[in-house]
């Protein structure tokens, strides 16, 4: 949960150490990510709980620093101000198969799978007095939403993948899965959704799958399957619940006590579960190591009145040296270092909504429900009158909307414009490779092409 770039460091130091020892014994049977061992048995009303939490622990884990940076790096509104390889070949769009962010990503996000797993499969067989049916539902309900919600977040870095649904305690379990096609990744993730929704409770919790986050997250998934019609339904389902609604000013869905009524589904740390996130964007002056920075067309779209707005506050400036140095502040509470992890909220459900009713050709409500994201940021309306001026709007309302979150790279390749907009015109490279130590410990798995 500690994720730092000194860890990164030292952890491509082992991971070499351990390679170049492995050589010599058939890379001591490494075990592939999907194939992870989990221990711990549910048999009660405290052990469910646990083991559901420990989901959430395993889903923080990713996206307290890997999954953010595998999303912003790629794109054009930040760079890494550093030397370590595997930040360089994410901003580059280089990755290589050992790339020690693209193993740990993938290794996470398996673990939540296969804890999920164990939530599933032993759940409806436990019977506790401790355990009502509504919050055994309830738990059951969060596990299905947090495999969908993981398996998402595969489907659009990898493709396709293996799709592991029973836990794997050994690494027999899980060897020979095939992978499966991306279409068949995204239909796991729609009935897991599904599954979600029935299931969980109708409330307004921002930190735990409720039935909001599961239909905002389905709004998301028929966004990336142009599924049009459904993306609007699902998103008009977040929009016109009285229980969520942008905030003013615009920093406010992020500064504490978090929460927010912007918010959907976050996920939240505290000063002993710290999220050092901030440590990477703060400069060393400020106690940070600087390691992304705010490219200069990034910082003059955030500061232009006409563009940014208030969203503006999304930079930090301070003098080092006699230079003023502007730095970003999305994750700025370095003392408290209770930063959220920020995966759902409402602004994203307009540009959804505006987008899938742009596809379908319905413009006027399209530009009200980008207009309505413009005017929270003090922005004046946008006047694009076409379906081409409105995607294109759409997507600059996006990449300054999130521009420091787990966003711009995914945006450009659902829609195909990586090629145009970021020059990644090998289309190949638009996925990330399977990592290497999975493809030598389980030959049945393929490798996406290009890598």
């Amino acid at each position: 949960m500690k994720n730092t770039l000194f860890r990164f460091l030292l952890a491509s130091q082992v991971a070499a150490a351990a390679f170049s020892f492995s050589s010599c014994n058939d890379l001591l049977e490494p075990t592939p990510a999907q194939q992870l061992t989990d221990d711990k048995a549910i048999t009660d009303a405290g052990s469910a709980r646990s083991a559901t939490i420990g989901v959430y622990d395993r889903v923080q884990a990713y996206y307290q620093l890997n999954w953010p940076v595998l999303g912003f790096l790629p794109g054009e509104n930040v760079r890494f101000n550093g030397t370590l390889n595997q930040f360089l070949q994410i901003d580059q769009n280089q990755l290589s198969a050992d790339n020690v962010l693209i193993t740990e990503a993938w290794t996470q996000m398996y673990q939540a799978v296969n804890g999920a797993n164990i939530v599933i499969t032993t759940l409806p067989g436990i019977n506790d007095p401790l355990l009502p049916v509504a919050e055994k539902n309830q738990l059951l309900g969060e596990a299905y939403f947090l495999r969908a919600l993981v398996y998402f977040d595969l489907g659009r870095g990898w493709g396709g993948v293996p799709l592991v649904l029973t836990p794997t305690r050994t690494k027999e379990n899980g060897q020979g899965l095939r992978r499966a096609t991306l279409a068949q990744t995204y239909d796991q993730v729609l009935a897991d959704l599904a599954e979600a929704e029935k299931l969980l409770p109708d409330a307004t919790t921002r930190n735990r799958g409720v039935k909001a986050s599961a239909r905002a997250l389905r709004a998301r998934l028929h966004l990336y399957r142009k599924q049009w019609a459904e993306a609007e339904t699902n998103a008009t389902l977040l929009i016109d619940n009285a229980n969520y609604g942008l905030v003013t000013p615009y920093r406010a869905f992020s500064t504490a006590p978090f929460l927010s009524r912007e918010s959907i589904f976050e996920l939240t740390f505290s000063n002993a579960d710290a999220n050092t996130m901030w440590n990477n964007w703060f400069p060393s002056a400020l106690g940070g190591q600087f390691n992304f920075q705010p490219v200069p067309t990034a910082i003059t779209l955030l500061n232009d009145p006409a563009t940014g707005g208030s969203r503006a506050a999304l930079l930090a400036s301070t003098v080092i040296a006699g230079t003023n140095v502007t730095y970003g502040n999305l994750y700025s509470r370095s003392a408290q270092r209770d930063d959220p992890s920020y995966v759902l909220r409402l602004a994203e459900q307009y540009l959804i909504r505006a987008e899938a009713r742009t596809q379908q050709g319905k413009l006027t409500d399209a530009l009200a429900d980008l207009n309505v994201v413009r005017s929270r940021a003090g922005v004046p309306a946008s006047t694009a009158a076409t379906a081409a001026d409105l995607l294109l709007a759409i997507e600059n309302e996006r990449r300054v909307e999130f521009a420091f979150e787990a966003d711009r790279w995914f945006d450009l390749v659902r829609t195909g414009r990586a090629g145009t907009v970021l020059g990644v015109t090998d289309q190949r490279r638009w996925v990330f490779p399977i990592p290497f130590n999975d493809l030598v410990a389980d030959p049945g798995l393929e490798q996406n092409p290009g890598y």
